[in-house]
């Protein structure tokens, strides 16, 4: 039952997120069009704080949007890539101890790029995408 009561949370959490990003659509797009016709407005919606605020939530937006796309791919894709990828991040990386002297130099690559999206992905709250 606590899973389900977390998938409800998410759920919930989603849908309370989108609802704002909607309605913060809708404000920027009301004052986008005032602007020009309001002086004072311009001014104002053109100060540092203000354009740091939005500076953050794109750079959020775009981290986010980052993450669901990987995130759907690791999720769908019913493939055997998809299935070790689903594994590499149910893993906890066992460092060097994995990458024993057997094996292949394409499976040294593998585990290395699977390290750093891995390390890409849960980086930092500040971080910004590409």
């Amino acid at each position: 039952m606590e899973r389900d009561d977390y998938m409800h949370d998410i759920h919930t959490r989603i849908v309370r997120v989108t609802e704002d990003l909607r309605a913060i659509q809708r404000e920027l797009n009301c004052a986008a069009m005032q602007a020009p016709t309001d002086p004072e407005l311009m001014e104002a919606l053109s100060q540092l704080p203000e354009m740091e605020s939005l500076q953050v939530l794109k750079s959020a937006v775009d981290q986010m949007r980052h993450f669901l796309w990987f995130y759907m791919q690791v999720m769908t894709n019913e493939s055997e890539a998809g299935e070790r990828l689903r594994q590499t991040i149910r893993q906890k990386p066992a460092g060097d101890a994995m990458l024993n002297a057997e094996a292949s130099l394409l499976e040294k690559f593998k585990c290395a790029t699977d390290a750093a999206l891995l390390r890409f992905l849960s980086d930092g709250k500040n971080r910004k995408p590409n």
